[in-house]
């Protein structure tokens, strides 16, 4: 027996008018759910560019160059003070490692590995921040 060959249903015959049922009768659609969440209501502001969706970027913008500005200034800190420090200190500056001046040995050996530090903790927190705003968005209402 193939699909085509599979009697078509009936409908069901209520029965008489005495037997059907008298007064109101409730029908509930089990398939509808409301699917409008705070989430899709937040994404499609982002979507369509209103003022709460320019907001929200306009925070996750304010917060990634809030990060950019202080790790700046820890590096601006971190490697435009070693010159201050060899010029008010001029004995720091005659001290030698292994036979290498501390100042060649700052700018030219450990200034590397502390800017790539300084980028890493870069790139780890802004996608922090990223993931905060995703949560934000994605947030169910409450």
């Amino acid at each position: 027996m193939t699909a085509h060959d599979d009697p078509e249903p009936t409908p069901r015959d209520p029965g008489p008018p005495a037997a059907r049922p008298t007064g109101r009768v409730r029908i509930v659609l089990a398939g509808v759910s409301r699917r409008d969440t705070r989430a899709d209501h937040t994404r499609t502001e982002l979507a369509q560019q209103t003022r709460v969706g320019e907001a929200l970027v306009r925070g996750l913008m304010r917060a990634q160059l809030t990060l950019a500005l202080r790790l700046s200034l820890l590096v601006l800190i971190g490697l435009g003070g070693l010159p201050w420090l060899f010029a008010i200190a001029p004995p720091v500056g005659r001290v030698t490692v292994l036979g290498v001046n501390l100042p060649w040995l700052l700018l030219g050996v450990v200034s590397f590995p502390f800017l790539i530090a300084v980028g890493w903790a870069y790139v780890w927190l802004a996608e922090r921040n990223e993931q905060d705003f995703v949560d934000l968005v994605q947030r169910p209402e409450r």
